[in-house]
């Protein structure tokens, strides 16, 4: 099965449909959204009818720390993130604030084990940020291969039987095999707002027959989003940053 992993959307509505179109066009058979669906971005009721609508069509999705922010007014932000996430509230019905409140913080299908942040999953939101993360988390869990977002920036560690972590920076477009012998912990790029240095959009494809993970760079109209986020009067730095993907 070919799944596209999709984390951080963040209401980007254009690298999202980007992304979405590209999924499609590489064979994509099912869709996991790694929570952070809402927060910075000027598109959150359409994004999250999207998501909506795909997981009553057999897609996952999970709760990240933007999405509780909606309904947890307490939820630590950054003063622009907090800025965005008190106007998103404004935006969405009561049927999309359900949906996010209802979310799970953690799924795990065969030898998969998805969550937005950490391992195990829980309301700390802790970043996975070295090898050190990776293995922690994986000491965690039973599952082979644990896929995350939040960090917004791509990263690949796989653990050996005695321990050893090799770290990967996953080259775009390029099928990397999940070797047996390791157990792995993949850190997905962010569809709506990457922080790596390329702004183009940023999601993943499993192929789970073939044990191979492939992250994709869906380049989208990122002045389209920027003047929108202007428009509705969300902070200036959240405009420009799309440009940089920083």
């Amino acid at each position: 099965m070919r799944i596209a992993l999709m984390a951080d959307i963040h209401a980007n509505r254009e690298a999202f449909e980007a992304c979405l179109v590209h999924a499609r066009r590489h064979g994509a058979e099912r869709h996991v959204f790694l929570g952070d669906h809402v927060g910075y971005n000027a598109d959150p009721a359409w994004t999250l009818a999207t998501i909506m609508d795909l997981v009553g069509k057999g897609a996952v999705a999970l709760r990240g720390n933007h999405d509780r922010a909606i309904a947890e007014p307490s939820e630590r932000m950054t003063p622009d993130a907090a800025v965005a996430i008190a106007w998103t509230r404004g935006q969405l019905g009561d049927g999309a604030r359900r949906f996010l409140e209802e979310l799970p913080l953690q799924i795990e299908e065969e030898d998969r084990l998805y969550v937005h942040a950490e391992v195990p999953a829980g309301l700390r939101w802790r970043y996975v940020l070295g090898a050190g993360d990776a293995e922690r988390c994986l000491k965690a869990t039973t599952a082979k291969y644990a896929f995350c977002g939040h960090v917004h920036l791509p990263a690949l560690y796989g653990v050996a039987p005695l321990g050893r972590t090799a770290t990967f920076r996953p080259p775009d477009g390029v099928a990397v095999e999940l070797t047996a012998r390791r157990h792995w912990f993949a850190v997905l790029g962010s569809v709506g707002q990457p922080r790596d240095g390329n702004p183009a959009a940023a999601y993943s494809m499993l192929d789970t027959a073939r044990r191979e993970l492939t992250c994709h760079r869906v380049p989208y109209d990122i002045a389209a989003t920027a003047d929108k986020i202007r428009r509705v009067g969300l902070p200036e730095a959240l405009a420009r940053r799309l440009a940089r993907g920083l």
